[in-house]
């Protein structure tokens, strides 16, 4: 299981970027979502690397 956080404001951003990260459930600044490890996971996590922080947790 990833962690994934939202860290910057998506203000400026273009919509593409904006609709990938709502995509993954980020909606506030610091919030935080669990996603299975996925390959189309992990390709929007690379997409939106500078804006968000993973982690790797334990599935429990």
């Amino acid at each position: 299981m990833l962690k994934v956080t939202l860290k910057r404001s998506l203000i400026g951003s273009p919509e593409k970027l904006r609709r990938v990260v709502h995509a993954l459930g980020l909606r506030k600044i610091n919030q935080s979502v669990k996603h299975k490890d996925t390959s189309s996971v992990r390709g929007m996590i690379h997409k939106t690397s500078h804006l968000i922080e993973v982690s790797e947790v334990s599935e429990d």
